[in-house]
């Protein structure tokens, strides 16, 4: 059995993703271990021995972090802590993105600035391993003190309390406990704090999006090139030169990508009447290379973030320091989540125009691709639903990161709204997703008219594996069936 060591090593989006998607196991590594071990034991000594106050272990949270608290009332402090923050709101976190959380959650625990208990952590491992996934909600999180809301919805199983989801049933934490043979955690000093202090919530999400992002730039620039050809575009827009004097490295990739994609096609080398496509089909590089320059910004951002230690206050034994300041404020993630939602907002914008210009009889195609025109309708209204799509795309896209609610009494006068980027952006990747998927429809329908002419080999190898689950249509047939079989086609391969 494979299994992933916890380490304080460097883990990439990508290598996270094969974790959670292949259901690999964990376990925390001898390093990982000691690091938490001794940040626990010095954080120990640090509170029977120190007469300052210490933020969050011998006083209270927020605008109450002048009250003290006295020694014998801290794992109540803790324990009321997460009891009181969880105050979720809305749609559930889908069981995946949690499982990102919990990785996240514990991958940070264990860089060794948390103070948090080894047991504690060795929980959150079983929960990953044994799928375990508790019921967090969408709504709740300002993106600073972290995600409080919903990391206490994910806490409070560890505590006997909430609801998970395990084995396809949503229970108790008190049933989850014994089911398991489990004593519910009892809350250290500072672990309340540990848990829900840090970004795991927005990171997850970001992590989530980021690969669907790539994913989808790769379904754009193949859905582009059957479009390109089967709308009988030219060729001339990805040659080289031209990105040659423009360099931006995601433009040169498009580009080369689409015009390797078309080689050996008998239809983009016969002869044109028409001088220039429109925009969607000619801007193709220089769209879709934006976009990819932004997912490659964004991932520089986001490994960041999943390599750091975003709880507060830091605790830093070897400087003898127990640090109260800001790494739980999400505003790195707040912007290149709206970055990237913008970006992949546009990759679904210029995706509907194709659809329109496949649709509208120009080049050859028959109006809306009708096949039996007069009694069919064809494919005009596919072209509505991404226009609605696409339309409420451009309103997820407003930046949630320009917004700022003071909270805690003004004692958190500034906060990210990362949450929320991130959420609204997970939406606009679910949205781009339905956009393409109709795109290869219009595309694959398109195609057909262009026969006996055959479009490449890399063009006809999607064609035929995507007929083999989305047909041709000659006659009218309710459509909305079709639309999901291409949706889930474009989900459940990596072309």
């Amino acid at each position: 059995m494979e299994i992933h060591y916890i380490s304080p090593e460097k883990i990439t989006v990508t290598q996270l993703a094969e974790i959670v998607e292949n259901g690999v196991k964990i376990a925390l590594s001898d390093e990982a271990k000691k690091r938490v071990v001794d940040c626990r034991n010095y954080l120990d000594k640090k509170i029977e021995t120190s007469d300052e106050p210490i933020y969050g272990i011998t006083t209270g949270f927020g605008s109450l972090c002048n009250v003290s608290i006295d020694h014998d009332s801290l794992c109540d402090l803790q324990r009321n802590l997460v009891m009181s923050h969880s105050c979720g709101l809305g749609d559930e976190v889908p069981e995946d993105i949690v499982k990102y959380m919990i990785f996240l959650k514990i991958q940070s625990l264990c860089y060794g600035y948390s103070g948090i208990r080894l047991e504690t952590v060795e929980r959150l491992v079983d929960f990953f391993n044994y799928d375990i996934t508790p019921v967090v909600y969408q709504q709740g999180s300002l993106g600073a003190s972290g995600d409080l809301a919903p990391l206490a919805n994910m806490s409070l199983p560890l505590l006997g309390m909430g609801e998970v989801r395990f084995k396809g049933e949503r229970i108790s934490g008190e049933e989850l406990n014994k089911r398991m043979g489990w004593e519910p955690i009892r809350l250290a000093s500072k672990e309340g704090l540990a848990l829900l202090n840090g970004t795991q919530f927005m990171s997850a999400y970001s992590v989530w999006s980021l690969i669907r992002a790539k994913r989808l730039s790769r379904w754009a620039d193949y859905i582009a090139a059957m479009s390109v050809d089967a709308y009988d575009g030219r060729i001339s827009p990805f040659l080289a030169p031209t990105h040659q004097i423009r360099p931006h490295q995601g433009q040169i990739d498009t580009a080369k990508r689409i015009y390797d994609l078309l080689q050996g096609s008998e239809i983009i080398t016969r002869y044109k009447e028409h001088v220039q496509d429109p925009y969607s089909f000619r801007c193709v590089p220089q769209v879709h290379g934006a976009v990819k320059d932004t997912i490659d910004y964004v991932e520089k951002v986001v490994t960041t973030e999943i390599n750091s230690a975003t709880d507060n206050p830091v605790v830093v034994a070897e400087e003898d320091m127990v640090i109260s300041a800001g790494n739980f404020h999400g505003e790195p993630l707040a912007l290149v989540n709206d970055f990237l939602g913008i970006g992949i907002s546009e990759l679904a914008s210029i995706s509907g125009q194709r659809t329109y210009q496949l649709i509208s009889g120009r080049h050859g195609l028959p109006a809306f691709l009708v096949a039996k025109p007069g009694l069919n309708s064809g494919f005009m209204i596919p072209q509505y639903a991404v226009a609605s799509v696409v339309s409420q795309n451009k309103q997820l896209a407003t930046p949630a990161s320009v917004d700022s609610i003071e909270s805690s009494l003004g004692q958190e006068d500034h906060v990210s709204m990362g949450a929320n980027a991130a959420t609204k952006t997970a939406r606009i990747i679910e949205n781009c997703y339905k956009v393409l998927g109709i795109e290869l429809m219009n595309a694959a329908q398109a195609l057909e008219f262009r026969r006996p002419l055959k479009s490449s080999p890399e063009i006809e190898k999607l064609f035929d594996l995507y007929r083999e689950q989305v047909a041709f249509v000659d006659v009218d047939r309710v459509l909305y069936t079709e639309i999901a079989k291409s949706i889930k086609f474009l989900k459940e391969n990596n072309f």
